[in-house]
């Protein structure tokens, strides 16, 4: 019975938190520099949708606010809440299959694999005949490279050592950076535009960068949270999951296959955007508990809210110019980090 309650308690929690991200949401695209109400921008969106069109009607709204939500910010705060809401899942999947609470895509390197896919797709065009998916595919095969070669590093027999997993993360984190900057240096036509993509930014995204994201971050995040149960026997050891009939090599492909392709998706549309996936899972476990069948949908919503706010404070705090979001995650992010490793010392950990 206990059970039961709690997964109706889940349930509830579920949906209060996604009513919360649709009103945060609907509150940031009346943010800016056009004076729009709450209620004349959830008229308009209401009037898109399929269905709710026979209440809510376009022509009540004008022409000028219709383009501002529907064609500038809308996509823009639906990428983020897409990007932010995988990050959040991958911070949860990654910590739990390392058992480390530090584990995250920006610190294990995975973020800038992605990235020197991504890199690599700009400034050569090998793979052209792609189309729009060239980036999601080459930021695919970069990050799962990284992923399998900080595991590999990591792993000591059955076990998984912390420091050499957070040392060899960071080394190769720097070390593709530095990569990244050679090709920036030997193609200075496109360095502008790399730039700005590794700093993270949804300036100028479309209702097309949301297509273009969208089929790998989903797919991604469907298959982790079909995981979440293995996940959990995961956490109390390879023995106690192998116990229970799980097939722990087949398991740790598919979450590093599923992780990549989250990662891919989320990389491609924005570039780099750091420490979201440290933060959000962490305050997560703090309401909810270590359970990845509440933990993962829960660091979707609370993901997708928090990077929906930041990228509003990045796009409006200092007026006409605006900041690239992935700043204004780090300035959260750092502090966070530092404070958990200062934890771990004083756990003697």
């Amino acid at each position: 019975m206990d059970v039961l309650k709690s997964r109706k308690n889940w349930k509830y929690l579920l949906i209060i938190f996604t009513l919360f991200l649709v009103i945060v949401g609907i509150f940031c695209t009346t943010i800016g520099s056009a004076n729009i109400s709450f209620k004349e921008s959830a008229g308009v969106i209401l009037s898109k949708v399929p269905l709710l069109n026979h209440w809510f009607h376009a022509e009540d709204y004008s022409q000028v606010h219709q383009t501002i939500i529907w064609t500038l910010r809308i996509p823009r705060i639906i990428l983020a809440a897409l990007v932010g809401g995988a990050l959040g899942v991958i911070g949860g999947t990654l910590q739990g299959f390392f058992k480390n609470p530090m584990a995250d895509p920006y610190v294990m390197g995975v973020s800038s694999g992605a990235g020197l896919g991504a890199t690599v797709a700009i400034v050569t065009g090998a793979a052209g005949f792609l189309g729009m998916i060239e980036i999601p595919v080459f930021s695919f095969a970069g990050a799962f490279l990284t992923t399998w070669i900080v595991y590999s590093l990591a792993r000591v027999g059955k076990k998984v050592v912390v420091t050499t997993l957070l040392l060899a993360g960071v080394a190769l984190s720097a070390f593709l950076s530095a990569v990244m900057s050679f090709l920036m240096v030997l193609n200075t036509e496109d360095i502008d535009k790399i730039y700005l993509w590794l700093m993270g930014s949804f300036a100028n995204k479309s209702w097309e960068h949301i297509q273009l994201a969208a089929p790998f971050t989903i797919i991604g995040i469907i298959v982790l949270f079909t995981l979440a149960k293995e996940m959990n026997a995961m956490v109390f050891g390879d023995s106690t999951a192998q116990h229970l009939g799980i097939n722990l090599g087949k398991l740790q492909i598919i979450l590093l296959v599923a992780t990549s392709l989250t990662t891919a998706g989320a990389v491609a549309a924005c570039g780099s955007i750091g420490f979201v996936g440290l933060i959000v899972p962490h305050i997560v476990r703090i309401l909810v508990g270590p359970d990845h069948r509440i933990l993962l949908p829960l660091s979707f919503l609370v993901g997708g809210t928090f990077l929906v706010i930041t990228d509003t404070i990045a796009r409006t705090c200092m007026g006409s110019q605006e900041i690239p979001v992935g700043v204004i995650t780090a300035l959260f992010g750092g502090p966070f980090f530092i404070y958990l490793l200062k934890k771990k010392k004083e756990r003697g950990i």
